[in-house]
This record gives C-alpha cells, structure tokens and sequence, in this order.
C-alpha cells in the first residue's frame, strides 16, 4: 500500500468517486489508500458534496509551507514530548478530528477536542490551544463554548488564576450518558406519534419500531457505561505480557 502525501492525480480520482457517489471505502480500495486517509482528506477539504481536487491540492501546500515556516521559528505548536514523532502525531490528530467532523461537530470545535484530548495535562488554556492549532482567539472561544453545552470540557482556574479548559473521565462518562437519555428522548417522540397518527398506520408502526428500538440502544448504553464505568478510571497495564487485573486509580 503506497504511503507519503496524496498526489493531485489522487485527489483528481477522489473527486471523480465522490462525483460517481462511491464510498470511501471503494475510492481508497481503487486508490490502495486507507479508506481513512480518504475519509480525512474529503472532510477537511469541503466535504463529500463540496470537494475540489484542485483547491485541496493548493490547501495542503499552503498548510504544509506553513509548517516549514512555524516550525524552525519555534513559534507553531510545541515540539511533541516522549520521542513522539511530529508527523505521526499530526496525521493522528487529523484522523481524530475527522471523525468528530463525521459526527456532526464543526471543524474548528473538532480540531480543538481533539487538542485537549491529546494533551498529557488533560487540560490548556485558550492562549496554549491557540498557540498549539494557529488559529485566531476567537474561533477558540466559540468552539470551547460548542464543547460546553455538550458537556464535553469544563472550566477551572489554575494556581495563577488562568481559566484553563479540562477534559477528563468524568466528563466523557457523562457525555455518554446524556447522549443515551437523548435517545430515550427520540423513542419518547416517536411514541407519541403512535397514537396521533392512528395505532393501525403504516406510520404509526414505522414510529412503534423506531421507539422500540432507541429504548432498547438507550438502556443498553445507560447498563453498559454503569457497568464499566470504572474502566474509565483505571491505570493501563505498562508491563507486556502482565495479565493480572490493573488497580484503580481513582483517588
């Protein structure tokens, strides 16, 4: 499978299978690319109705000469800490962004989740995430306050009285949590619609199952996050080969 950056002969044929409505699974098998080196290029370029190969071509040669321009300045993000190696970092962080792109959350709250959540301190303030993504204080603002009403960072203020924005396990669980009770939602709706529309209706089956099926989705997140949710507490194993049980680190 051929590695280094996509060519614009690539991103030519990417644009001709979106055109022809392939998915990016059969784009990338035609291409011997991962399906999510394809993935992350659509989504970051306009998106599956709006991908051009032309302009995605040009935007990642202005982002790649921006890097060499930041980088030996020291001014871009910070150089990665344990022996991680830059680009590898990089392409993970794009991965990790498209997938909440995929999800529904915009670009910039994406990219920003995605910092925090790679950060060993679990925790930035807007200055540091600004200086990590290159980005204006503004659009960091408006992501944090988009992660904020989806209970997915909280603030706290730090020794020298900084805001900084934290994500941790706690958060993740509740998340997961209100994102189950949003579904319970949606069975609720749909079960009023039985009886509005007449029990006997087409419709009305259509709605019986959505709601039946969303209680069960719902209840079997809300057992499963209860279940394991020490699992979200609890130090990985660091010796290869150890089976024993890991110990919790709750405090």
């Amino acid at each position: 499978m051929p590695g280094g950056r996509l060519t614009q002969q690539e991103r030519q044929q990417i644009a001709l299978g979106l055109a022809d409505g392939l998915a990016y699974a059969e784009i990338a098998r035609r291409l011997d690319r991962p399906t999510s080196t394809i993935t992350r290029e659509v989504m970051r370029n306009g998106g599956p109705t709006a991908y051009r190969a032309d302009l995605a071509h040009r935007a990642t040669e202005r982002r790649a000469h921006r890097r060499r321009q930041t980088a030996p300045r020291g001014q871009g993000a910070p150089t990665q800490d344990h022996g991680r190696d830059d680009e590898a970092v990089r392409e993970y962080e794009e991965t990790f962004t498209t997938l909440f792109m995929q999800q529904g959350l915009p670009k910039m709250t994406s990219r920003v989740l995605t910092c925090l959540l790679t950060t060993d301190a679990g925790s930035l303030t807007a200055g540091e995430i600004v200086q990590r993504l290159q980005v204006s204080p503004a659009s960091v603002s408006k992501a944090i306050a988009a992660l904020e009403s989806l209970g997915l960072v909280r603030r706290e203020r730090d020794e020298r009285r900084r805001e900084r924005y934290v994500v941790d396990n706690d958060l993740w669980y509740q998340s997961t949590i209100a994102s189950a009770r949003g579904i319970a939602q949606v069975a609720e709706t749909a079960r009023q619609g039985v009886t509005i529309l007449g029990r006997d209706t087409p419709a009305a089956a259509r709605l019986e199952n959505i709601a039946r099926f969303s209680d069960f989705i719902s209840e079997s997140i809300l057992r499963a996050a209860e279940q394991v949710r020490e699992v979200l507490y609890t130090k990985p194993e660091t010796t290869p080969g150890d089976t024993t049980t890991p110990g919790s680190d709750r405090g």
